[in-house]
Protein backbone atom coordinates (compact mmCIF):
# COMPACT_ATOMS: atom_id res chain seq x y z
CA UNK A 1 0.00 0.00 0.00
CA UNK A 2 1.77 3.37 -0.84
CA UNK A 3 -1.17 5.95 -0.51
CA UNK A 4 -3.11 5.00 2.54
CA UNK A 5 -5.66 8.45 1.57
CA UNK A 6 -5.97 6.55 -1.21
CA UNK A 7 -6.64 3.12 -0.37
CA UNK A 8 -9.39 4.82 3.06
CA UNK A 9 -11.20 6.32 -0.14
CA UNK A 10 -11.82 3.31 -1.92
CA UNK A 11 -12.64 0.98 0.83
CA UNK A 12 -15.23 3.16 2.04
CA UNK A 13 -16.92 3.20 -1.35
CA UNK A 14 -16.76 -0.31 -1.62
CA UNK A 15 -18.36 -0.24 2.06
CA UNK A 16 -21.05 2.08 0.12
CA UNK A 17 -21.47 -0.01 -2.98
CA UNK A 18 -21.48 -3.16 -0.50
CA UNK A 19 -24.44 -1.54 1.73
CA UNK A 20 -26.35 0.00 -1.87
CA UNK A 21 -25.98 -3.57 -3.34
CA UNK A 22 -27.25 -5.93 -0.18
CA UNK A 23 -30.41 -3.60 -0.83
CA UNK A 24 -30.43 -4.35 -4.70
CA UNK A 25 -29.43 -1.39 -5.89
CA UNK A 26 -25.42 -1.81 -6.31
CA UNK A 27 -23.72 1.51 -7.82
CA UNK A 28 -21.23 2.12 -10.51
CA UNK A 29 -17.26 2.87 -10.41
CA UNK A 30 -15.40 5.13 -12.59
CA UNK A 31 -11.67 6.51 -12.29
CA UNK A 32 -13.08 9.28 -10.56
CA UNK A 33 -16.29 8.31 -8.25
CA UNK A 34 -18.39 5.70 -6.89
CA UNK A 35 -22.13 6.63 -8.12
CA UNK A 36 -25.63 5.49 -7.66
CA UNK A 37 -28.42 5.78 -10.22
CA UNK A 38 -30.89 5.28 -6.90
CA UNK A 39 -30.79 6.85 -3.56
CA UNK A 40 -29.05 5.24 -1.48
CA UNK A 41 -29.76 3.75 2.28
CA UNK A 42 -29.98 6.58 4.82
CA UNK A 43 -26.70 7.11 6.00
CA UNK A 44 -25.38 6.86 2.62
CA UNK A 45 -23.68 8.76 0.09
CA UNK A 46 -25.41 8.84 -3.54
CA UNK A 47 -21.75 9.50 -4.83
CA UNK A 48 -17.90 9.11 -3.17
CA UNK A 49 -15.16 11.10 -5.03
CA UNK A 50 -12.57 8.42 -5.80
CA UNK A 51 -10.15 10.73 -7.14
CA UNK A 52 -8.75 14.96 -6.02
CA UNK A 53 -9.29 15.31 -9.71
CA UNK A 54 -13.14 14.69 -9.59
CA UNK A 55 -15.03 17.41 -10.24
CA UNK A 56 -19.30 18.41 -9.74
CA UNK A 57 -20.37 17.00 -13.15
CA UNK A 58 -18.80 13.69 -12.51
CA UNK A 59 -21.04 12.93 -9.80
CA UNK A 60 -24.31 15.39 -10.54
CA UNK A 61 -25.21 13.87 -13.70
CA UNK A 62 -24.58 10.47 -12.56
CA UNK A 63 -26.96 10.62 -9.17
CA UNK A 64 -30.76 11.35 -8.55
CA UNK A 65 -29.35 15.27 -7.74
CA UNK A 66 -32.43 16.78 -6.28
CA UNK A 67 -33.55 17.10 -2.27
CA UNK A 68 -32.44 14.52 -0.05
CA UNK A 69 -29.47 13.68 -2.34
CA UNK A 70 -25.54 13.43 -0.92
CA UNK A 71 -22.51 13.40 -1.75
CA UNK A 72 -19.08 12.28 -0.26
CA UNK A 73 -15.74 14.86 -1.47
CA UNK A 74 -13.09 12.37 0.01
CA UNK A 75 -10.69 15.04 -0.71
CA UNK A 76 -12.94 17.94 0.18
CA UNK A 77 -12.07 19.87 -2.80
CA UNK A 78 -15.39 20.43 -4.66
CA UNK A 79 -18.38 23.10 -5.05
CA UNK A 80 -21.67 21.68 -5.71
CA UNK A 81 -24.12 24.28 -6.49
CA UNK A 82 -27.34 23.45 -4.57
CA UNK A 83 -25.84 21.76 -1.36
CA UNK A 84 -24.48 22.50 1.56
CA UNK A 85 -21.74 20.96 3.86
CA UNK A 86 -23.51 18.30 6.16
CA UNK A 87 -20.45 17.76 8.49
CA UNK A 88 -16.79 17.43 7.60
CA UNK A 89 -14.89 14.99 9.17
CA UNK A 90 -10.58 12.86 9.27
CA UNK A 91 -9.54 10.38 6.84
CA UNK A 92 -7.81 8.26 9.77
CA UNK A 93 -5.12 5.50 9.47
CA UNK A 94 -2.73 3.09 11.60
CA UNK A 95 -0.23 0.58 11.41
CA UNK A 96 -1.51 -3.11 11.76
CA UNK A 97 -2.49 -3.81 14.90
CA UNK A 98 -0.52 -6.37 17.00
CA UNK A 99 -2.89 -9.13 18.88
CA UNK A 100 -4.10 -8.12 21.87
CA UNK A 101 -6.66 -9.17 24.43
CA UNK A 102 -9.75 -7.28 24.55
CA UNK A 103 -11.48 -6.07 28.14
CA UNK A 104 -14.33 -7.89 26.85
CA UNK A 105 -15.36 -11.03 25.03
CA UNK A 106 -15.91 -10.31 21.20
CA UNK A 107 -17.62 -11.96 18.34
CA UNK A 108 -18.29 -12.18 14.91
CA UNK A 109 -22.13 -11.52 13.84
CA UNK A 110 -22.94 -14.44 11.99
CA UNK A 111 -26.70 -14.47 11.80
CA UNK A 112 -29.08 -12.64 10.82
CA UNK A 113 -31.30 -12.67 14.66
CA UNK A 114 -27.82 -11.14 15.78
CA UNK A 115 -27.33 -8.75 12.92
CA UNK A 116 -30.90 -7.45 14.19
CA UNK A 117 -29.71 -7.10 17.72
CA UNK A 118 -26.39 -5.41 16.69
CA UNK A 119 -28.25 -2.95 14.55
CA UNK A 120 -30.99 -1.95 17.64
CA UNK A 121 -27.72 -1.41 19.78
CA UNK A 122 -26.10 0.39 17.39
CA UNK A 123 -28.83 3.14 16.22
CA UNK A 124 -30.92 2.36 19.80
CA UNK A 125 -33.47 1.14 18.01
CA UNK A 126 -34.22 4.16 16.09
CA UNK A 127 -33.12 2.58 12.72
CA UNK A 128 -34.65 -1.25 11.15
CA UNK A 129 -33.44 -3.28 8.49
CA UNK A 130 -30.76 -1.13 7.27
CA UNK A 131 -27.89 -3.84 7.59
CA UNK A 132 -29.17 -6.86 6.06
CA UNK A 133 -27.97 -10.64 6.28
CA UNK A 134 -26.07 -10.32 2.64
CA UNK A 135 -23.93 -7.88 4.35
CA UNK A 136 -22.66 -10.82 6.43
CA UNK A 137 -21.20 -12.50 3.44
CA UNK A 138 -18.38 -9.71 2.59
CA UNK A 139 -17.77 -7.45 5.69
CA UNK A 140 -16.52 -8.78 9.45
CA UNK A 141 -19.51 -6.96 11.89
CA UNK A 142 -18.39 -7.33 15.19
CA UNK A 143 -20.13 -7.09 18.41
CA UNK A 144 -19.46 -7.18 22.46
CA UNK A 145 -21.42 -8.00 25.10
CA UNK A 146 -21.72 -7.29 28.70
CA UNK A 147 -24.17 -9.90 30.51
CA UNK A 148 -25.23 -11.08 27.70
CA UNK A 149 -26.28 -7.74 25.84
CA UNK A 150 -24.58 -6.38 23.27
CA UNK A 151 -22.99 -3.01 24.57
CA UNK A 152 -20.31 -2.08 21.40
CA UNK A 153 -19.53 -3.23 17.93
CA UNK A 154 -18.00 -1.94 14.57
CA UNK A 155 -17.67 -2.98 11.10
CA UNK A 156 -14.08 -4.18 9.37
CA UNK A 157 -14.10 -4.57 5.34
CA UNK A 158 -11.18 -6.32 3.81
CA UNK A 159 -9.70 -4.39 0.22
CA UNK A 160 -6.49 -4.13 -1.53
CA UNK A 161 -3.69 -4.39 1.29
CA UNK A 162 -6.07 -2.70 4.19
CA UNK A 163 -8.75 -2.80 6.76
CA UNK A 164 -11.78 -0.31 6.95
CA UNK A 165 -13.01 0.41 10.54
CA UNK A 166 -16.58 1.71 10.32
CA UNK A 167 -19.74 2.03 12.55
CA UNK A 168 -17.76 1.80 15.88
CA UNK A 169 -20.47 2.34 18.65
CA UNK A 170 -20.54 2.08 21.93
CA UNK A 171 -24.03 1.83 23.63
CA UNK A 172 -23.43 0.01 27.54
CA UNK A 173 -19.78 0.91 27.71
CA UNK A 174 -17.27 3.55 26.74
CA UNK A 175 -15.77 4.71 22.93
CA UNK A 176 -12.35 3.37 24.06
CA UNK A 177 -13.20 -0.01 25.11
CA UNK A 178 -15.13 0.18 21.54
CA UNK A 179 -12.00 1.17 19.72
CA UNK A 180 -9.77 -1.61 22.02
CA UNK A 181 -11.79 -4.06 21.16
CA UNK A 182 -11.89 -3.39 17.09
CA UNK A 183 -8.58 -3.13 17.13
CA UNK A 184 -8.16 -6.79 18.94
CA UNK A 185 -10.34 -8.26 16.53
CA UNK A 186 -8.80 -6.67 13.51
CA UNK A 187 -5.30 -8.17 14.79
CA UNK A 188 -6.82 -11.65 14.44
CA UNK A 189 -9.34 -11.30 11.41
CA UNK A 190 -7.23 -9.89 8.67
CA UNK A 191 -3.95 -9.70 10.21
CA UNK A 192 -0.95 -7.71 9.33
CA UNK A 193 -3.32 -5.06 7.39
CA UNK A 194 -2.99 -1.32 8.12
CA UNK A 195 -6.27 0.28 9.28
CA UNK A 196 -8.05 3.22 7.40
CA UNK A 197 -11.48 4.73 8.16
CA UNK A 198 -12.83 8.54 9.17
CA UNK A 199 -14.29 10.36 11.87
CA UNK A 200 -15.94 13.22 12.02
CA UNK A 201 -14.48 13.60 15.86
CA UNK A 202 -11.23 11.13 15.70
CA UNK A 203 -9.87 11.62 19.16
CA UNK A 204 -10.32 8.43 20.64
CA UNK A 205 -9.54 6.79 17.48
CA UNK A 206 -6.04 8.98 17.64
CA UNK A 207 -5.23 8.01 21.10
CA UNK A 208 -5.23 4.02 19.44
CA UNK A 209 -2.71 4.84 17.12
CA UNK A 210 -4.10 6.33 14.26
CA UNK A 211 -2.78 9.35 12.89
CA UNK A 212 -5.10 11.75 10.23
CA UNK A 213 -4.56 11.68 6.89
CA UNK A 214 -6.67 14.48 5.02
CA UNK A 215 -10.23 15.73 5.02
CA UNK A 216 -13.40 14.42 3.66
CA UNK A 217 -16.48 16.68 3.86
CA UNK A 218 -20.34 15.00 2.74
CA UNK A 219 -22.43 17.28 0.57
CA UNK A 220 -26.24 17.83 1.52
CA UNK A 221 -29.12 19.01 -1.09
CA UNK A 222 -31.22 20.05 1.55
Amino acid sequence: MTDPLAAAVRDNAGWCDLMCRAHGSPGTFTGRAWTSRARTPIFYPDAVTLSPDATAADVLGRIDAGPGASVKDSYAVLELPGFEVLFEAQWIHRPAPERAGAAIAWEVVGDADTLREWERAAFTGEVTDLFLPALLKEAQILCARIDGDIVCGSVLTASGGVAGVSNVFASGCDLDTAWAGTLAMAAELLPGRPLVGYESDPEVALSHGFTPIGPLRVWLNR
